[in-house]
């Protein structure tokens, strides 16, 4: 009888741990110690490791395989995770794979591969318990136990039609503790909430936030029961929105990470930094047109950057307020005036606040009532205009179906640069003969 060899005591010690620890290790390796690692693990083991990773990277690992590799590999993985992992590769891979596998795992994994992977379809899981209504509560029980190994999650067990219609969710507490011949249809809650398979995950990821589901059916047009989306997908999603919000704000390249090289990184950061500098060219032209006002009163320029840098962070805490809004569903469309009514209560008294502080330190420093009075008011007006271009940028980014967080650092830094340059600069002009 042929035995399997006899393991390195490194990847025995290996195969007791977490997957999602396999994962981390798989990750700080490079690319071809990681692949060798990967066949030593036997590759069934494999499929799991790959499944907590970023689907991107390990995309990366699996390429490295032969093609029965890469196809042992999927065929051990949960459904969802393979197509996440498929989504990565170029498509004469995927086609390729998809001919290797067995004629229902193809079928399956092409299914999902057909849903938009920002959808709850491109999203689900096709392993869902689905019992027929005509089932007692004993059969159903048996009907779990021989599934329970295949099924990705058995939190909830949902109660079809002939037509595989979704009509009811049963609670395992309830099923295991009736009379063994009760029809399960007896027992279901009918008021079972689903989400169509179309469905923006973000929508998905508010449902389960709302009302901490630990699953949720996915159904098509007519109601039948398609797969489940459970709740370890829902935090993959958020923490994705999360990043790419995050890195839109800064316009930071959404590619890029701690360990991305640097001649990738300069790829990727040049197109933001390019679209930046004619922002910023067009703040400097505001500056350059008060060029005589700051060759007759030199000490503006000093309360220049001061002014530009403090509106920007007044618009920044407003964009990112807003924008978190709007990505939780607080900003209902028809709300922005009243947003906008806020900020402005907001902007004046922070700038009243502020402004008096610096056109005090404005007098103190030149003893010049006038020049406090420049800076005191320029840094109100940049602060009111910071507050408002804080809610009407995002408001109009998603107004134009475009994603609020996309680029808003940028915009408004040129509202908040070249608005606080004029405002100081334009009213220096006005009281020139008295500073």
């Amino acid at each position: 009888m042929a035995t399997r060899p006899q393991e390195k005591p490194e990847v025995q010690e290996l195969l007791q741990r977490h997957p999602a620890e396999i994962a981390e290790i798989l990750s700080t390796l490079r690319e071809e110690e990681a692949v060798e690692l990967l066949r030593r693990l036997y590759l069934k083991r494999a499929a799991a490791p790959l499944g907590e990773m970023d689907p991107e990277e390990a995309a990366r690992l699996l390429a490295e395989l032969n093609r029965d590799e890469a196809v042992r590999i999927l065929s051990h993985m949960d459904p969802d995770d393979a197509v996440d992992l498929l989504a990565e590769l170029p498509q004469k891979m995927v086609e390729d794979i998809l001919r290797r596998l067995e004629e229902r795992e193809r079928k399956e994994l092409s299914e999902l591969l057909s849903y938009p992977p920002d959808t709850a379809g491109g999203l689900m899981s096709p392993e869902v318990v689905a019992l027929p209504q005509d089932m007692t509560c004993q059969e159903a029980i048996e009907a779990l136990r021989r599934v329970a190994e295949e099924k990705e999650t058995v939190y909830y067990a949902y109660v079809v039609d002939e037509d595989r219609r979704l009509i009811g969710v049963l609670s395992l507490r309830e099923l295991v503790f009736a009379h063994p011949e009760t029809p399960i249809r007896e027992i279901m809650h009918t008021d079972v909430m689903s989400v169509p398979v179309h469905l923006d995950v973000e929508e998905v990821a508010r449902l389960f936030d709302r009302y901490n589901f630990l699953a949720l059916p996915v159904v098509d047009e007519e109601g039948r029961l398609l797969g489940i989306v459970t709740v370890d997908d829902v935090i993959d999603v958020i923490r994705e929105e999360a990043t790419e919000d995050m890195y839109r704000l800064a316009a930071a390249p959404l590619e890029e990470r701690v360990d991305t090289p640097w001649y990738r990184a300069l790829r990727l950061r040049l197109p933001w930094l390019g679209l930046s500098l004619p922002t910023a060219l067009l703040a400097g032209s505001v500056v350059g047109a008060f060029e005589p006002v700051i060759a007759r009163v030199v000490a503006l320029a000093v309360f220049m950057p001061i002014i530009a840098k403090i509106g920007g962070n007044a618009g920044m805490q407003t964009v990112t307020i807003v924008t978190r809004g709007i990505a939780l569903g607080e900003v209902p469309k028809g709300r922005g005036w009243r947003l906008l009514a806020k900020e402005l209560i907001l902007g004046v008294l922070d700038g009243l606040a502020v402004g008096a502080a610096v056109g005090a330190v404005a007098y103190a420093w030149r003893g010049n009532f006038f020049l406090g009075l420049v800076v005191g008011l320029a840094m109100t007006f940049n602060l009111v205009a910071g507050g408002v271009a804080g809610v009407a940028i995002p408001l109009t980014l998603r107004a134009l179906r475009q994603d609020p967080a996309l680029a808003s650092a940028i915009f408004l830094t040129t509202v908040t640069d070249a608005l606080g340059f004029f405002f100081l600069l334009g009213l220096g002009l006005l009281f020139i003969d008295r500073l």
